[in-house]
C-alpha cells in the first residue's frame, strides 16, 4: 500500500474531531457536517468508555486506516500489508490474562472484566519501529502499574515477563513449526520500574474501539519510549520474576537486539539508521527524538547506564 501525505489526518481535521467527541448527544445529531467528516475518515464506531487525552503535545494521529493496515505481527506473516487480511483467524473472545510469578496475589481475569475493572483513558503516543518507520496512535487502555499493584509483587520481583498466545490454529506462522519466521510464543520483558512508569500502558483499544486483531487484540503492551517490538501483542500471561527475561528478538539475534530497546538516535541498528524516521503518510523523513520524545518522563531510569552497551 502506497501512502501519501494526504492519507494522514490533517491537524485541522484532528482538532475538529476532538471538538466533536466532546459534544453532547443533541449536538451530535444536529451537526451533520461533522457527522459527514467522521464518515469520510472511516473511523470505527466507538464501543469503549474512556477519558480523552488532552493532547498537550499537539500530536496528530495517523488515520485509522493507516494504523490498522500497516502492522508487524509475525504470527500471521512478515508482510506488513499482509497482516490485516490474514488476521481474521484470531478469536479475541473469550480471552483470559494470567498474572503469576513472584506475587502475593496471582490471578487470572477475563479481558472484558479488566475493561470493567479499570477506568480507561486515551493516550496519544508516538510509535517508533526499529525498522525506521513511525506513526502516532490514539491508544485506549490503563496503566500497567495498576494491574501489577493488584497482584502485590514480592520484594524479590525485579522484572516483568510477557507472553503472547500460542495457538497454531489462530496464528498461521506458528503452525509452520521450525519453519516459522521466529520462535514462539513471543516473549518480552521490562524492568519493574519501567513497568510502573505512568507512560506504560496496557491497551485494549484505539480510536474509541476495541483493538483490531492486527493491532494485538484483545490486549497488548504499549511502551512509547521503546522500539515497537517491545510492545507485545495479544498477551495471555504476565509473570513477575527476579531474572531478566530473554525476549524473543534478543534470543534470535543478540548482536542486533538487546533487552532495553530504548529509542536512541545515536545508536544505529546494524541494518537501519535510527537518526531519522519515516512517519507514515509523510513524504520526507523526520529526526528521531531521544527516547522517542519522552526523555523528560523516562531518562532518569537510565541515568547511570551506558546506553550503547545496554541497548
Amino acid at each position: 500500500m502506497k501512502l501519501t501525505e494526504n492519507d494522514v489526518t490533517s491537524e485541522e481535521v484532528f482538532h475538529q474531531r476532538r471538538r466533536f467527541l466532546k459534544l453532547g448527544a443533541a449536538s451530535i445529531v444536529a451537526n451533520a457536517a461533522l457527522m459527514n467528516l467522521l464518515a469520510s475518515e472511516k473511523l470505527p464506531t466507538s464501543n469503549l468508555t474512556y477519558a480523552h487525552d488532552l493532547n498537550k503535545n499537539n500530536l496528530v494521529p495517523n488515520s485509522f486506516e493507516q494504523i490498522t493496515s500497516y502492522n508487524n505481527f509475525y504470527e500471521f506473516t512478515t508482510s506488513k500489508e499482509g497482516v490485516k487480511p490474514l488476521s481474521y483467524t484470531l478469536n479475541p473472545k473469550p480471552w483470559s490474562l494470567e498474572i503469576d510469578g513472584l506475587v502475593e496475589n496471582p490471578f487470572t481475569i477475563d479481558v472484558d472484566d479488566l475493561i470493567k475493572k479499570y477506568t480507561l483513558e486515551e493516550r496519544i503516543y508516538r510509535f517508533r519501529c526499529v525498522e525506521g518507520w513511525s506513526m502516532v496512535v490514539p491508544w485506549i487502555g490503563f496503566e500497567l502499574g495498576r494491574l501489577i499493584r493488584d497482584a502485590k509483587p514480592l520484594m524479590k520481583a525485579k522484572y516483568v515477563r510477557f507472553e503472547t498466545l500460542y495457538d497454531d490454529e489462530m496464528f498461521p506462522d506458528q503452525a509452520r513449526g521450525v519453519f516459522g519466521a521466529i520462535e514462539y510464543p513471543y516473549v518480552e520483558g521490562l524492568r519493574l520500574d519501567e513497568a510502573y512508569n505512568p507512560l506504560t500502558l496496557l491497551s485494549v483499544g484505539l480510536y474509541g474501539k476495541t483493538l483490531e486483531n492486527q493491532n494485538g487484540a484483545p490486549i497488548r503492551l504499549v511502551v512509547p519510549w521503546k522500539y515497537g517490538f517491545k510492545s507485545i501483542k495479544s498477551i495471555v500471561k504476565i509473570t513477575l520474576t527476579d531474572k531478566e527475561p530473554l525476549n524473543t528478538w534478543q534470543k534470535a539475534n543478540p548482536r542486533e537486539y538487546g533487552f532495553y530497546a530504548n529509542v536512541n538516535p545515536e545508536v544505529d541498528h546494524p541494518r537501519w539508521t535510527q537518526k531519522n524516521e519515516r512517519l507514515l503518510g509523510k513524504l520526507f523523513k523526520q529526526k528521531t527524538l531521544m527516547f522517542n520524545g519522552y526523555e523528560k518522563e523516562v531518562a532518569h531510569m537510565y541515568a547511570n547506564m551506558d546506553l550503547r552497551k545496554f541497548f
